[in-house]
């Protein structure tokens, strides 16, 4: 007795007729008739009566069909806990917040729907703390960001970049925000407001904005915990705020500001040089085919 007469089984008691249970199998009519015979003769009993072409299930029958659906349903249980049993490959990704909002949700939906045997995990983080996750071995990858032409951005962040590989996947327009009642802003000396709004010190966007403002100005910086809140302080006049223009974008209030545009940040999807794991080269493949037609920012 094995799982395929027992199914063959089950499904003639379903439908009450050979053919309609062929049909469902698609199997010949009389393949599944002998297949019944078979059962009957390995249980020596009777397990349907037949009258014409309607099969009906005799006593022995009834008897027996709660048993086959036992049998069925723990022989499925098996073959679920033994593809639960099976190690599921792993690839964690580190990412900055403005990029998982604005860049990573199709590219992901993707990654997921032709690797469904990765798991994928996300971390949240600044540049910094990512790039020294990365080179950790905390994180298998992480998307970071670096000002353009600067090279030696991570390097003197703390990151060791020898054994790192990087590769260029976005370019963000970094802007300045601004009240929209807030005069057009050449140099730091314009601001005409009490505070920078940023993110924490580890991410370059906050880091490129200071840099810039301390050309001319010894403004303060005031963490935020997030875009939305840096954007409401903006609007409400409390602080000029940084972010790419990607981010603004989605934010609600982002007509009720002007920008000053800081100049182009990339995006680099960082990993270790001699660990590239198959599902990593898989979501990176993924990510570029994303962003091939988009046309970088001079």
């Amino acid at each position: 007795m094995d799982l395929s007469s027992l199914e063959i089984f089950l499904a003639v008691a379903e439908e009450g007729s050979v053919t309609r249970a062929a049909k469902r199998l698609a199997r010949a009519p009389s393949n599944v008739t002998t297949r019944v015979q078979l059962l009957e003769g390995q249980l020596e009993a009777p397990l349907f009566s037949r009258d014409g072409k309607k099969m009906s299930l005799t006593a022995q029958g009834q008897c027996f069909i709660s048993y086959a659906k036992k049998i069925a349903a723990l022989a499925e249980e098996a073959k679920l806990a033994l593809k639960s049993a099976e190690p599921q490959q792993v690839l964690r990704v580190g990412t900055m917040e403005s990029t998982a909002a604005s860049r990573l949700p199709p590219v992901l939906a993707q990654f997921n729907e032709q690797n469904p045997e990765v798991s994928l995990r996300l971390t949240l983080g600044a540049t910094r703390e990512l790039a020294k996750a990365v080179v950790a071995g905390d994180l298998d990858c992480a998307l970071v960001a670096t000002p353009r032409g600067d090279g030696d951005w991570l390097a003197l962040n703390g990151t060791n970049m020898d054994d790192l590989h990087a590769a260029p996947v976005y370019h963000e327009d970094l802007l300045l925000v601004l009240p929209a009642n807030h005069s057009p802003v050449a140099k730091p000396e314009d601001i005409r407001l009490p505070a920078l709004a940023a993110l924490e010190p580890g991410c370059t966007y906050r880091q490129v904005a200071e840099r810039w403002i301390r050309k001319g100005s010894n403004l303060p910086t005031v963490e935020m915990s997030s875009y939305h809140a840096i954007l409401a302080h903006v609007v409400a006049g409390n602080a000029v705020g940084v972010m790419p223009r990607s981010v603004l974008d989605m934010l609600p209030w982002s007509k009720d500001s002007n920008v000053h545009r800081l100049g182009t940040v990339d995006t680099l999807l960082i990993s270790r040089r001699n660990e590239r794991s198959d599902p990593l080269l898989a979501f990176e493949q993924v990510m570029l085919a994303s962003v091939a037609p988009e046309a970088s920012i001079q």
